[in-house]
């Protein structure tokens, strides 16, 4: 039996969903979330992660970087990577490891969904976001780098990340958009991330008294909310309708 285009994507598509729910299985089953990003856990261990990255530190590097990728592929959300990188790299290196490793993520993404989803995509979004897709028509790298800065509005990450595919996004805008468009917010999480590490160096427990007295921690906090401020303001000036 010989399979025709639209076969084998939605064979290709069901690899993929499942190849996802495998990895979510085994990564809840041996891994707590929530566990994993306490406070007290990263505390316990930043001896273990510091001394390892002292004497690995370009094979962590790739690790993170290859892990990060995956991850947006298949997961999409970012945050958990961005206060590790913030709290391993330091804010500099970090957001720079992180921005562009989410942004290749996001861009594999888009391709696949572009190539296998198009057709659907373009069914299923069009009448909801259509307004939207005149105004990304107009200068997609300019009006999606704005949509990313903005959060996607309230759109879900992964959504975000294939919704150019309703006005045929080249990659390269893509990837220029989506990498000027999180570096602002991205910054501020990874800068968080280092904090938390700065205030483990003195150590202090994390507490409220400790986030008013520690810039380390107020300032990015700070500057988060400064970004929703802008985004609010942005949205309201280019995405009104």
């Amino acid at each position: 039996m010989k399979l025709n285009s639209l076969h084998l994507k939605l064979i290709l598509i069901i690899i993929y969903l499942v190849i996802i729910s495998v990895g979510l299985y085994f990564l809840f089953s041996v891994i707590d979330i929530k566990d994993l990003m306490s406070y007290e856990f990263i505390r316990s261990n930043r001896d273990i992660i510091f001394k390892y990255k002292s004497e690995n530190f370009l094979f962590l590097n790739i690790i993170f970087f290859i892990f990060s990728v995956l991850w947006i592929l298949f997961l999409g959300f970012v945050f958990p990577l961005l206060i590790f990188s913030g709290f391993v790299f330091g804010k500099w290196w970090g957001t720079l490891i992180a921005v562009v490793a989410v942004s290749i993520g996001a861009t594999l993404l888009y391709m696949l969904a572009n190539f296998f989803l198009q057709d659907l995509i373009k069914e299923k979004l069009v009448p909801k976001f259509y307004k939207l897709k005149k105004l990304f028509d107009k200068n997609d790298i300019f009006y999606y780098g704005v949509f990313r800065f903005i959060g996607g509005g309230g759109v879900p990450f992964m959504i975000q990340n294939i919704l150019p595919s309703l006005f045929d996004m080249p990659v390269k805008n893509y990837f220029i958009a989506t990498f000027a468009g999180c570096l602002p917010s991205m910054f501020v999480s990874v800068a968080l991330g280092s904090g938390i590490e700065a205030v483990i160096d003195k150590n202090e427990k994390l507490s409220f008294l400790v986030v008013l007295s520690s810039p380390e921690i107020y300032i990015p906090i700070i500057a988060f909310i400064s970004i929703l401020f802008a985004a609010f303001l942005i949205r309201k000036l280019y995405f009104k309708h």
